[in-house]
């Protein structure tokens, strides 16, 4: 038995079927509001929550743990959303579920009731990638491998079955998915090496939130550039003077060898984001990123083809509901940079559908992170995807809040992720943490309601 902090991984759990026994979901909530952490054009006073789900099993030892990322009210609506989906879960084995992860992962977006709600989007389908992520979870843990080296040693027929292709075969094949994994194979080795050695690149977000004073925007990229941050991304959308001012900042606090990224958070129609970047263009942004509607495929190939005689990418995906999007956005050329969520489309089997469809377009995927847990989810999926799936070092965003509440919160060093080492997902939060910012009874809301500053 070997044990680190709250993990345990038994030898036997290799060879014992795993029977999930409940489905816990827990309304977590954490008040960042109070200092604008999160602030952007559409949000803000973002209070950093997830639906948290817990799969417990007949062995006392292995759980599974998956949440999904909100930012407050409706947080409760997720919640009921993840035990909505518990009868797929509930009452069968690990291995009935992995087997066939692909089958198993249509069969609960295909609820004949549930999916409704969507189909394969919004609320449902982002309780569902909690659910989801519990389930590769404790896969990960039961084979005593963190989840980005399970994934990437797996074989390529393996991985395959565990992705639907449902809607996508006009973009790729589960042929062509197994062609491009096993183009990968002969470099597996070299690097996951070279991730031991030197982990994964990672920008920052922490100096850029709308809701920050000039004084303390010129302080956090300071501090940044004294860790050994290269690359800083700056919210904008809401007032085209006030963007270039801060701009101006921070160009003169990082100055141009550094690169800057500028995200508008969806704020813009089609017309306004091409006037608004041409206004923008003199701090030379590498990318906008969410420039107007993410389900405008036509807008934002629109945009990009206005901007690119400046050299200014287009990314999106961070609220991309699905897949399908994904898809169309590719196919249509709509966006340079691909921003995948591990949690808003429905965990980890979508989210290896997307990555595959990226490197067969030849796209690169810089993650979008922060939040709560979301920094150490996607350390995982964009270390995947650089040992098996495309090939590339991209870069992943990182922003300095909550790691705190993870038993495994996420290393940088150097301005880059260090591989997570543990069984698992790294999504595990302390007890402590759960009985604290539980909403509403948790100590920190029961004392904010009792105040007036929260309600229910």
């Amino acid at each position: 038995r070997r044990v680190h902090g709250e993990f345990s991984c038994i030898c036997i759990f290799k060879f014992k079927m795993v029977l999930i026994t409940s489905l816990e979901a827990l309304d977590i909530r954490f008040p960042t509001s109070d200092h604008h952490d999160g602030s952007d054009s559409m949000h803000p006073d973002p209070d950093y929550s997830c639906a948290y789900v817990i799969l417990h099993t007949d062995d006392p030892v292995l759980k599974g743990h998956g949440l999904t990322f909100t930012i407050g009210r409706g947080n409760e609506i997720v919640t009921k959303a993840c035990e909505a989906l518990k009868h797929h879960v509930v009452g069968k084995t690990l291995e009935s579920i992995t087997e066939n992860f692909g089958a198993a992962w249509k069969a609960m977006v295909s609820d004949g009731q549930l999916r409704w709600l969507g189909p394969e989007k919004g609320v449902i389908h982002m309780a569902t990638g909690a659910v989801v992520n519990a389930i590769w979870d404790m896969w990960a843990k039961k084979e005593g491998k963190p989840l980005w080296l399970l994934l990437a040693e797996m074989p390529a027929e393996q991985l395959v079955r565990c992705v639907s292709f449902h809607w996508i075969t006009d973009a790729i094949t589960p042929e062509e998915a197994v062609a491009i994994l096993k183009a990968n194979e002969p470099e597996k080795t070299a690097r996951i090496e070279k991730l031991k050695e030197s982990g994964y690149p990672a920008y920052t977000t922490s100096a850029g939130w709308l809701g920050y004073s000039d004084d303390k925007i010129r302080r956090l990229c300071r501090e940044g550039m004294e860790q050994g941050w290269t690359h800083f991304k700056v919210k904008v959308g809401v007032d085209v003077e006030d963007d270039i001012r801060r701009l101006k900042i921070i160009r003169e606090e990082v100055g141009f060898e550094r690169t800057v990224m500028v995200d508008a958070n969806q704020r813009w129609d089609v017309p306004v984001a091409i006037e608004h970047m041409q206004q923008l263009a003199f701090a030379k942004p590498w990318f906008i990123e969410e420039p107007t509607c993410p389900d405008d495929i036509l807008g934002h190939a629109a945009i990009r083809k206005a901007l690119a005689p400046l050299g200014i990418k287009v990314a999106t995906g961070e609220v991309c509901a699905n897949r399908v999007l994904f898809k169309q956005l590719m196919q249509a050329s709509a966006i340079d940079i691909c921003q995948i969520d591990s949690c808003r489309v429905a965990g980890v089997n979508e989210i290896i559908a997307i990555l595959l469809m990226a490197a067969k377009f030849n796209i690169p995927v810089c993650p979008h992170a922060g939040g709560v847990g979301l920094c150490e989810y996607v350390q995982h999926l964009s270390m995947f995807d650089f040992v098996a799936v495309s090939g590339r070092v991209n870069i992943i965003e990182f922003v300095d809040h909550l790691h705190e509440h993870f038993l495994e919160p996420c290393e940088i060093k150097n301005a880059a992720y260090m591989p997570p080492s543990l069984p698992g997902y790294s999504i595990e939060m302390k007890p402590e943490s759960l009985r604290t910012f539980v909403f509403p009874h948790g100590e920190v809301w029961a004392e904010r309601i009792r105040v007036g500053k929260a309600t229910l």
